[in-house]
């Protein structure tokens, strides 16, 4: 009698690590966070809460990275455990070169007017 699969073939339908499970209630729990941190930041905008718009959008991205978080914990399902930490791991990369990516192309565009012919020279080219 033979098995149809192999004990070394690992294919996703191995369930060996302790990994999270998706449950009706982390979906609600999700669901119901998500829309918390939505409707907090909609509030502070249109009832004019803070006093100054910049006040106003600091507290706004803060409610946007817990939104991330929520999102990634309740509905993407990642945390440190599952896969054995790769996919946290390459979520830490990905971040990673998007934060190098951003703050370089900041850098180019704040210094671009220094490095940007002036115009009295342009009129004087052939």
């Amino acid at each position: 009698m033979t098995n149809p699969k192999p004990h070394h073939d690992h294919g996703h339908d191995d369930h060996d690590d302790a990994g999270y499970h998706a449950t009706v209630k982390g979906y609600v729990t999700g669901f119901l966070l998500s829309v918390v941190l939505t409707a907090i930041p909609f509030w502070l905008v249109m009832g004019k809460v803070l006093s100054t718009p910049g006040a106003t959008a600091l507290v706004i991205l803060g409610f946007a990275a817990v939104q991330i978080i929520v999102h990634m914990v309740y509905f993407l399902h990642l945390n440190s455990k599952v896969e054995g930490g790769w996919s946290m791991l390459a979520l830490i990369f990905t971040v990673a070169v998007v934060v190098i990516m951003l703050a370089g192309s900041i850098w180019v565009m704040y210094h671009l007017n220094t490095n940007m012919m002036p115009v009295h020279d342009m009129r004087n080219m052939p």
